[in-house]
């Protein structure tokens, strides 16, 4: 049960597809889609997943990277939605992915007296017991001094106490891929670069659709029973492939993030700060610190948003406001920029939309879902797969997702616990072995399998040193990766935690995945150069002030999905 997505497995699901019948089509496959396939697989469906560029290539790995209640939903007494996802939260830390989703703290500072210390305590005590027993500690009660300890990067004057709390955090694309790699393994057809141009009908009834493999642009049809619209910002233009306006409308929100190296602030503990509009959080990540984020509407180019100069001072703007060495823009060696699906609601701002999720028939045959929070995937996962199931001939057994550990999950523990052997067995020092642990769980073996016959496949890659060049390899023959993009993106996060972007390693890079893909010296080029410019697109339009400027910037950069067309050399 081994989930291998490869160049073959790659190739296969197409033929599988073209002119083939499954029960369930999901269409998405980020992580709502991605849990959505794993759920109707594991209740006995025949179950097929296509994504139209790669897996988690959208909203999917551009969140804030927390498994959380959310505190601001606390404080609105959206008390069922944060119950809900604390509950998620602590299946995903015990049981279903504890590889992929660890514990972390947070400093709340306080800068009122007594009541605002009684006020979030409160808040606080209640957002522990919500969601019932929890493997993270309580909420603890700070002094200024005792915070600063804990946080010295703070300023005197920006706190009068704290209170620390846990909640939880993942890398969002690996643990996306890895519920890929899932719901594959259970015996979904999953298939990325497979655009969804058409949804087929009989009579008023929806009953497949028409497929474009974006690498070639050939089409074909397949046949379902039910098709499920999980493509969060995208619902509803897959609403209207079926004709029907459908049922609900999703607007999208921009949040962006940035990335600085750890010792800009000098904190053992993340923060969580009060904006204006919003919260802003100072999350810990490996050697850097993740700061965001902005939420703001966006009516521009979905595929690629872009973070404007203004969303970057923004952010700098305030958490500068509560450090004592203020960062700057040369300290930020990371930017990107995602967009959240959430339902319209009453009001206009975005902040005010709704969180929750709603699964709706837009057609008889399909079934969209859209809303709700990365934390909650299995939830809108499960509630899409019931709904499909009314329009299904038979009986089907009830969701099973919250007992069915991800790959990587089984073991894990025991590898943990014996880290410092396996290492030694491995030759590979405890320090690397244990950030492997953290991406691929007890699956490490199979990511440095290869090396037992080419041993520099556990060299360091060029430009990322805290990544191997195995994991390059591994990306492509196991984790569906056919595009540079793909892996300095997505299945490592290069492109967002090197000052470079990933430019220093594009081409060793291609050098570890021509062979496996079949690319010639031409391909190989033109995958670079596109990475490139990709990148240079992303610069420029983070020094563009309004999002109108930032967008143009950002889209001029072509994708890297797409026939090929071979330019001439430049020089």
């Amino acid at each position: 049960m081994s989930g291998r997505l490869g160049p073959d497995e790659h190739a296969a699901a197409w033929d599988r597809l073209a002119g083939g019948h499954v029960e369930v089509l999901v269409i998405g496959g980020g992580v709502t889609g991605a849990g959505a396939a794993l759920d109707a697989t594991t209740r006995g469906l025949s179950t097929a997943l296509v994504e139209a560029r790669d897996f988690a290539s959208g909203t999917s790995s551009r969140s804030s990277k927390l498994f959380h209640g959310g505190l601001r939903y606390l404080e609105q007494l959206d008390l069922p939605l944060v119950r809900e996802a604390l509950r998620e939260r602590e299946l995903m830390l015990t049981s279903l992915a504890p590889h992929l989703v660890t514990p972390v703290s947070f400093l709340y500072p306080l800068t009122h007296r007594a009541w605002e210390r009684a006020y979030v305590g409160a808040g606080l005590a209640l957002y522990d017991r919500l969601g019932g027993r929890s493997s993270l500690p309580r909420a603890q009660h700070l002094t200024r001094t005792r915070a600063r300890a804990l946080a010295p990067a703070l300023r005197p004057d920006a706190l009068v106490g704290a209170v620390r709390y846990y909640d939880a955090q993942c890398d969002d694309a690996r643990h996306t891929m890895t519920l890929v790699r899932t719901a594959a393994a259970h015996g979904a057809v999953v298939r990325s670069s497979t655009e969804v141009v058409g949804l087929l009908r009989d009579g008023d009834r929806v009953v497949g659709a028409v497929l474009r493999d974006v690498e070639t642009d050939r089409q074909c049809e397949v046949r379902a029973d039910v098709v499920l619209n999980c493509t969060g910002v995208w619902t509803d233009d897959v609403q209207h492939l079926s004709g029907d306006r459908g049922r609900f409308r999703v607007r999208a929100s921009k949040g962006i993030h940035l990335l600085v190296p750890r010792d800009r602030i000098n904190a053992d503990t993340g923060m969580i700060l009060r904006t204006e509009k919003s919260v802003l959080f100072v999350i810990p990540w490996g050697s850097r610190w993740i700061i965001g984020t902005t939420d703001t509407d966006w009516e521009l180019d979905k595929q690629s948003p872009a973070a404007s100069r203004a969303d970057i001072e923004y952010l700098l703007e305030h958490v500068n406001a509560v450090l004592t060495t203020p960062l700057t823009r040369d300290d930020v060696v990371g930017v990107y920029a995602g967009l959240r699906p959430l339902l319209s609601g009453e009001s206009e701002e975005t902040s005010q939309l709704s969180r929750e999720h709603a699964v709706a028939r837009s057609a008889p045959g399909l079934v969209s879902v859209a809303g709700g929070k990365y934390t909650t995937y299995r939830v809108m996962a499960r509630d899409a797969v019931d709904a499909a199931v009314e329009d299904l001939d038979r009986p089907v057994p009830e969701s099973v997702t919250e007992r069915v550990p991800l790959l990587g999950a089984e073991g894990f523990h025991a590898l943990e616990n014996r880290h410092a052997v396996v290492a030694a067995e491995l030759g590979i020092p405890m320090w690397r072995l244990r950030r492997l642990l953290g991406r691929y769980g007890s699956l490490v073996h199979e990511v440095l399998a290869p090396a037992a016959s080419d041993p520099s496949l556990l060299e360091p890659l060029v430009g990322a040193p805290e990544y191997l060049t195995a994991e390059v390899v591994h990306a492509v023959t196991h984790e569906g990766a056919i595009h540079l993009d793909d892996v300095l993106g997505r299945r490592t996060r290069v492109a967002i935690e090197t000052a470079h972007r990933g430019t220093d390693s594009a081409w060793e890079v291609a050098r570890l995945m021509g062979p496996l893909l079949g690319w010639d010296e031409e391909t190989a080029r033109l995958e670079v150069t596109t990475y490139l410019g990709r990148v240079e697109a992303e610069r420029a339009s983070q020094e563009e002030w309004e999002d109108v400027a930032a967008s143009a910037a950002r889209v001029r950069a072509r994708g890297s999905r797409g026939p090929r067309v071979v330019e001439p050399t430049l020089g």
